[in-house]
Order: C-alpha cells, then sequence, then structure tokens
C-alpha cells in the first residue's frame, strides 16, 4: 500500500469517535453487531408494525443491535410515476408508533434543511441519502439537531473524500457519525463495492455502516424503476463482516416482489432470521482472529 492511502486510511488528525449510541444500542469498536432494517417505503402503518415487531424478536433471539428504518418520502424514484411514501406528516406519526409498540430506535431520510429537527423528534437516527451526502445545508441542519447522523458515501465518491463530510457534521456540532457504504457506479446501471472503503472511511475514526440491498441495486435497470441482483445481498454482507464492518443495512419486506419501492434488491422477512444468523456467526469468527 502507497503512502498515500496509509495517510487515507489512518489520517492522524482525526478524533476518534467511536463508539456511537443510537437509542440503547451502540455502533462501533467494542460494539455488538448493528443492524438497521426495514420496508424501503412505509407503505402503510401495519406493515412497518408487522416488520418491526419481527426485527425486534430476532434482534433479541441475537443479542443485536436492531433500528427500523422506512423512508416516507422516497424523492429520488426514478420515474416521477412512482410512489413515493405518505409524507412527512402521516410518515412520521407511524414511525412513532413503531417506536413506542416495538421498543426500537427509528431512522428515516431527511432531503431538505428544514426537515431535520421535526424527524430528530421522533427518529433516533437521522439518515443522508447517497445522492445528497455532500448538500452542505443539509449536513448541517441534521447536525444541528442532537441526533446521530447516519450519511450514505455517493455513489460517485472516492471513500477517502468522506472524511470532509465528517468534518462537516464535527462543525456542526454532531460528534455522533456512521457512514455508509453502498455501492459506486460501474457503467450504466450497475454498481460495485470497493471493500476498501471500510477501513478507509473507519480510519476517520466513525463507525461504518455496510447497505447490502442498496449494493446490489441496478439502477434504471427496469427502465422506469430499479433493478436489483437479491440473491447477491448474503455474499456481500459477508464480505463486509469478513472486513470488519461496524453495521449492516437491509431493506426488507414479507413480499419484495409486491413492494411499491426497491422490491427486485430487498431481503424477504422470511429469510432475514437465517441470514442475520448466519452473519453473526462468521463475526464471531472475526472477533476471535488475533
Amino acid at each position: 500500500m502507497d503512502t498515500h492511502n496509509e495517510q487515507m486510511i489512518n489520517p492522524s488528525e482525526n478524533k476518534p469517535l467511536n463508539p456511537v449510541q443510537i437509542g440503547p444500542f451502540r455502533c462501533g469498536k467494542g460494539a455488538p453487531l448493528l443492524v438497521i432494517a426495514g420496508p424501503c417505503v412505509i407503505e402503510s402503518e401495519a406493515l412497518c408494525l408487522a416488520v418491526a415487531d419481527q426485527l425486534r424478536g430476532l434482534a433479541e433471539t441475537l443479542s443485536i443491535g436492531m433500528v427500523f428504518k422506512a423512508s416516507f418520502d422516497k424523492a429520488n424514484r426514478t420515474s416521477v410515476r412512482s410512489f413515493r411514501g405518505p409524507g412527512l406528516g402521516e410518515g412520521l406519526r407511524i414511525l412513532e408508533k413503531v417506536r413506542r409498540a416495538s421498543g426500537l430506535p427509528v431512522t428515516t431520510d431527511i432531503h431538505l434543511p428544514e426537515q431535520a429537527q421535526p424527524v430528530a423528534e421522533v427518529c433516533d437516527l437521522i439518515q443522508i441519502p447517497a445522492f445528497l451526502c455532500r448538500q452542505t445545508d443539509l449536513l448541517l441542519a441534521a447536525a444541528k439537531t442532537g441526533r446521530p447522523v447516519h450519511v450514505k458515501k455517493g455513489q460517485f465518491m472516492n471513500p477517502a473524500d468522506m472524511r470532509f463530510v465528517v468534518e462537516k457534521l464535527l462543525a456542526g456540532g454532531c460528534n455522533q457519525v456512521l457512514l455508509g457504504e453502498r455501492g459506486t457506479f460501474f457503467g450504466y446501471g450497475q454498481l460495485v463495492n470497493d471493500f476498501r472503503s471500510i477501513p478507509i472511511m473507519q480510519g476517520f475514526g466513525v463507525p461504518v455502516v455496510f447497505d447490502a440491498t442498496h449494493s446490489v441495486q441496478q439502477p434504471g435497470g427496469l427502465g422506469g424503476a430499479s433493478g436489483g441482483q437479491r440473491a447477491m445481498v448474503e455474499p456481500l454482507a459477508r464480505a463486509a463482516v469478513a472486513v470488519g464492518v461496524d453495521a449492516l443495512f437491509f431493506e426488507t419486506h414479507p413480499d419484495p416482489d409486491s413492494a411499491l419501492s426497491d422490491g427486485p434488491n430487498m431481503v424477504p422477512l422470511a429469510q432475514m432470521g437465517m441470514l442475520l444468523g448466519r452473519l453473526c456467526q462468521l463475526r464471531q469468527c472475526v472477533e476471535a482472529l488475533p
């Protein structure tokens, strides 16, 4: 490895920010595996409550941290005709009900600075979508809320440049930062994961989340919607765990093929238990290495 890359992975000027506290769970060095999971978009209150209930049970069985995720608005859908979600007000009402009923921390995306504060009043973690990861006003608004912030690395970005995202959040007063790896554009309609991005971004002193389901997304692969390779979710998640990732992100649905967003890359809810069980076993092996 050359000197430049050594500096990227071990930037001496950065402060250690591990671990991050999200509700009752910690994420980072020395903490149990954290999973962020849920349906891509809030389709209904009943769906969210049912998914959260099953995820809570899996978290208790596997002794892992679990954060429920669903979006109130998918503002970056491929087509103007695609379902976007119930909107901010109704979406937050449902997320608050999920939080109370399941006991799980909840998270959702924001797309505009003015959404940060109302989302922070309900959610334990604020998520910044990959396409918006460089939007300074959005990052500063999220930082100002006092909530932990999870920023997904843009599909167009060098992982080393995510240090500037961390700097923006620190400047805004947020020292509870997670960065997410979700693949990089590789030509048209295809993403590829460079697993060096995990230790590079961990080198900034922050926990890293591997977004396994968006990593298999095929942007625009279905013409007016994104496609995906669901069968590749577990192999990529295994690779991320082997590298030493701090958290995993999955979108899951009882019937992905009927889901209103991101169905082709979502994990069937019935398969999540076995999937997470295998990943937890792998993590135990990795943690036992000298």
